[in-house]
């Protein structure tokens, strides 16, 4: 199962470590993540050289390619809430992690969309659990 992760990079990294809890636990756990390298400090290194049409097209190739979408949520970010949306209307599944105690934007939390799902959680093995637990799920239905 190809796992399509977002999470915010522009907008600050102030959860890199979850990001890269999930990202480890989901690729240990046989899924394919490509855009696994944005749980990584060096990211904005790497991402800056990019242009950003180049970025977008490959983005969205690989949001299309996947079978779900896994989205980190607590820091706000432009480019995650765009994923998200493009994510569901290809009815792509969508799990929202979110640091339980932090303000989540309204439009995501009064999405009723009936493939979006929420979790909020306050610590990152939490949130490596629920992610593992809703691809298991989703892999079983799939």
């Amino acid at each position: 199962m190809k796992v399509y992760f977002s999470c915010s990079i522009t907008g600050g990294r102030n959860e890199e470590k979850v990001y890269s809890a999930i990202v480890k636990a989901m690729l240990s756990a046989g899924y394919e993540v490509p855009t696994a390298h944005l749980s990584t400090p060096e990211v904005m290194q790497m991402e800056k050289v990019v242009d950003p049409v180049d970025i977008f097209n490959r983005d969205m190739r690989w949001l299309d390619e996947s079978d779900a979408i896994v989205a980190e949520v607590t820091t706000p970010s432009h480019g995650v809430g765009y994923e998200i949306a493009q994510g569901l209307w290809l009815s792509k599944p969508v799990l929202c992690l979110y640091q339980r105690g932090k303000r989540i934007s309204k439009i995501l939390t009064g999405n009723t969309h009936p493939k979006l799902t929420f979790s909020g959680y306050d610590e990152p093995d939490e949130a490596v659990k629920q992610v593992l637990v809703y691809l298991e799920d989703l892999s079983s239905r799939l």
